[in-house]
This record gives C-alpha cells, structure tokens and sequence, in this order.
C-alpha cells in the first residue's frame, strides 16, 4: 500500500539554521532516506511558500495569488512517497523523519483506485491529476 507522508514545519527553522545546522538537517535527511531504502517511492523537498502560487477557478475566470493558501505556523516542506505493508509501518516511518520531531508528518493513504474498480489505473489518476 502506497502512502504520501506530508512534511510540515516552520519553514524559518530552515531559513534561520547556520550552514552547520543545515548540514547536520541534511545529514539526518540522508539517514532516514538510508534506513527507508527501496520504500521510499518518491520524495522531494519544496521551496519556501514565499515562492508559492495558489490557483483557484471562480465562475470559470483562473485567479491567481502569491504565496500559500492560508497563514500557518507549519508550512508543507516536502514529501516522501512511499510504499509499506500497513498503515502500522508507514507511521513508524513518519516518526523517523527528522522535521517529526520539531513539525508534524501527516500520513495519507493513496487512493487504490484498483479498488475503486477504474478499468485504467494511470488514466484514473491523470483524471484525478487535471
């Protein structure tokens, strides 16, 4: 069962951080992605939410704002997604990445849309995509 593990902190952390601070943040990054090996499916980190775009369709007309949707303390940072027998698993994992300790990591399910009976998995999720 796939899994999307969404990595929330406060992103001044990061921005705040030493070189040293910075270093050792990757470092730890490097021994979750050892540890979780062939699980990880994808992952990526994401630039700061000043960079962010946010797109919404009103009445048909595409209107755009700079930066995220909403005021948070934690902004989205990244991602992993991976692939683990259980939910069970998946948690554990979460709990491993570094910025659990200091933000929170959601974990999702992926929607199974096998199991949704969609006779084309990759067409469903190009579908679910647009």
């Amino acid at each position: 069962m796939r899994y999307l593990l969404n990595i929330y902190a406060d992103e001044r952390v990061w921005t705040d951080a030493t070189p040293e601070q910075q270093i050792a943040t990757m470092e730890a990054y490097g021994a979750f992605g050892e540890e979780a090996g062939d699980r990880i499916v994808a992952g990526e980190g994401l630039e700061p939410t000043t960079t962010a775009t946010t797109v919404r369709v009103r009445d048909g007309e595409r209107l755009l704002s700079d930066g995220p949707f909403a005021e948070t303390k934690e902004q989205l940072g990244g991602f992993y997604l991976v692939e683990c027998e259980n939910l069970d698993e998946a948690l554990a994992l979460a709990a491993k990445i570094p910025d659990a300790a200091t933000g929170c990591v959601e974990v999702r399910p992926v929607l199974d849309y096998e199991a949704l009976g969609a006779p084309d998995e990759q067409g469903a999720r190009q579908g679910a995509a647009s």
